[in-house]
């Protein structure tokens, strides 16, 4: 059976509404780029009081809106104003609505992990589905559950795809050789293998970290390291850096095991508290990070950002035109 796709104009974006919230606009803009379609007015305020008001400035009946909103630095306030933007979209009878998550809110509340504790993440993904959302569009949620919260489809793109060509990149400059991708605890095992099968043309190899956090804070202890690593250059794959304890921990254990050199690549570098102090007093040669938030201006040197943004651009025009995203995967 043939199926005949619908009507779309030269670039298949017809019927695109492009917004940002206030979180990250850069980033919007930099979708915007790669799309070569202009982000459409919105006018966001904050009253006295610390109130919220959204207004859409363009007509969105019948269009597809999608809305950009990053978790970072005030994520209370930047939820009430995604999902502000979601009901007046809702309400002004768009086509669809998609909440475009550089950066997935709580998302590392996936689990009750103590007593008389809430669900964050879950109670985020409830608030957008009670506002109107139609579909999420993100990148490395903290735990793969986090999209059976939803009712609605949610897309997770993986930072590895951009990773990877980083990768190549340095093997190519002769930086690094054989590459040893190194999971800073269990659960980042499988990331730390699929580096491994991606790359296995240049010789990489894969090591896995235990880690434990002897208290209910973001500080962690490495207690192991499985796999060798001596004289290899070592390369961290995480999701997310905080205060930068953990990948500091980290690296430290793996250059005490003999590495030849230790950097890290994480997709959400919100590098808070005294990261980028941690960072410089670590033996990593560099962290890179993506765009999925606005690095801080006290980042420091070694901290480097490559733009995800041309991935979630080609995954939006893919819904769009209502074709499979599963090569972004690839």
């Amino acid at each position: 059976m043939t199926i005949t796709p619908r009507n779309h104009d030269a670039n298949g974006l017809e019927r695109l509404i492009l917004v940002g919230g206030r979180s990250h606009p850069g980033f919007t803009e930099a979708i915007a780029t790669t799309l070569a379609h202009p982000t459409d007015p919105v006018r966001l305020r904050t009253f006295s009081d610390g109130a919220i008001e959204v207004k859409y400035e363009a007509n969105v009946r019948g269009r597809d809106v999608f809305i950009v909103q990053t978790g970072h630095a005030n994520p209370n306030d930047h939820h009430m104003e995604l999902l502000f933007l979601i009901d007046a979209a809702r309400r002004a009878s768009a086509r669809s609505i998609t909440a475009v998550l550089p950066y997935f809110p709580y998302g590392k509340g996936d689990k009750k992990d103590e007593p008389r504790v809430s669900i964050r993440a879950r109670v985020i993904a409830d608030t957008m589905e009670v506002a109107g959302v139609d579909r999420v569009l993100t990148v490395d949620l903290h735990a793969g559950q986090l999209q059976g919260f939803f009712h609605v489809p949610v897309d997770n793109l993986y930072a590895m795809t951009i990773f990877a060509t980083e990768v190549e990149r340095l093997a190519t400059a002769g930086t690094i050789n054989a590459p040893v991708f190194i999971a800073p605890d269990a659960g980042r095992a499988k990331l730390a293998r699929d580096y491994t099968r991606r790359l296995a043309h240049l010789g990489a190899g894969v090591a896995i970290g235990d880690k434990v956090r002897p208290t209910q804070d973001e500080t962690s202890e490495v207690t192991a390291l499985l796999g060798s690593v001596t004289g290899r250059d070592c390369i961290i794959v995480d999701d997310i850096i905080f205060t930068g304890g953990t990948l500091c921990n980290m690296a430290r254990a793996v250059h005490d095991a003999g590495a030849k050199s230790v950097r890290a690549m994480v997709t959400h570098g919100l590098l808070t508290g005294d990261a980028s102090v941690q960072i410089d007093g670590s033996p990593l040669a560099e962290v890179v990070v993506t765009d999925t938030v606005p690095l801080p201006a006290t980042a420091g040197t070694r901290v480097r950002q490559v733009s995800i943004a041309p991935l979630f651009a080609h995954a939006i025009r893919s819904i769009c035109e209502e074709t499979s995203i599963s090569r972004l995967f690839e």
